[in-house]
């Protein structure tokens, strides 16, 4: 039985006719809407072509867009490997038997999952100076805020996911003598990841977009120099905003795509291998020949 037909009964076919009836409904609808977005836009002249030049030539993409893409991705990419570490390391702390490593987990993940991510910024780049007596690099307060903020909420992920792995697993895991330790990392914390891989993907996505906050502290991100700076010096922060969107898109919805391949792949490795047909197998036990199983 699929999953789809536990979850929810069929429709029939006057429920069919209704859903194909709202589906052209809204189609039509949301049709509308973009044609009197782009007719507002087109009264107001954001569609001429002298707007939209300067996206044609090189010296746009690769002294404001590329490079402000590259810093996007660079930062976007170490958060995400310190995020996940984070996230791991935390839930196992809050999984932990030991209240002196459980409570403080605990204390840690709360702070930074309600402290808003553009606090966090704004306090790594200007109060860590004040105790070090050095400047604070922006590109390393962006990742640490990321970090801080997305692995506290991928350690809830990793707790819940560790929490739906069922009971039965680890304790068959220490009927045969392994260690806690062992039963984490090799049964508990792998299944979990692979059960919150669409959690893990939908806070990625928001990690990657969250760099653009960056920008606040002069990171030198996508909407800093793909937007800010191209508005500046041709006068189309509409045309290089849609630009820049345009180019999340297709970075957020690769990542998706990776992750879908990747549950894919897992999903098929997890499978049971197929049973073959062996040959009869003798049994011997103390009166000779037992039988034979096929």
């Amino acid at each position: 039985m699929s999953t789809d037909a536990v979850l929810y009964d069929y429709p029939g076919p006057r429920a069919r006719a209704r859903n194909r009836i709202l589906t052209v409904a809204f189609g039509v609808l949301l049709i509308a809407l973009l044609y009197w977005v782009y007719s507002k836009f087109d009264d107001k002249g954001q569609w001429a072509a002298v707007l939209w030049k300067p996206f044609t030539k090189a010296s746009t993409w690769t002294d404001y867009i590329l490079p402000g893409l590259k810093n996007t991705l660079a930062a976007a990419a170490v958060a995400m490997v310190l995020s996940l570490a984070f996230g791991v390391i935390f839930a196992v702390g809050r999984l932990s038997d030991h209240w002196w490593l459980r409570f403080p987990s605990g204390v840690v993940v709360e702070f930074f999952r309600a402290v808003p991510l553009l606090l966090l910024m704004f306090f790594i780049f200007f109060g860590i100076p004040f105790v070090t007596e050095k400047p604070m690099s922006n590109f390393w307060a962006v990742v640490i805020a990321l970090t801080l903020y997305n692995g506290s909420v991928l350690a809830e992920a990793f707790r819940a996911g560790v929490r739906a792995v069922p009971i039965g697993q680890s304790e068959a895991a220490y009927a045969i003598g392994m260690r806690k330790s062992q039963v984490m990392g090799q049964i508990l914390i792998p299944q979990a990841a692979r059960a919150m891989l669409p959690v893990i993907v939908s806070q990625l996505v928001v990690l990657v977009k969250d760099t653009a906050l960056g920008y606040i502290i002069s990171y030198n991100e996508l909407l800093q120099l793909g937007v800010n700076n191209v508005a500046a010096n041709f006068g189309n922060v509409v045309q290089a905003a849609i630009v820049a969107a345009i180019i999340y898109i297709v970075i957020n919805s690769a990542l998706t795509a990776t992750a879908g391949w990747l549950g894919r792949r897992t999903r098929r490795s997890g499978k049971a291998p197929r049973r073959t047909t062996t040959g009869p197998t003798v049994l011997a036990g103390a009166g000779g020949e037992v039988g034979a199983g096929a």
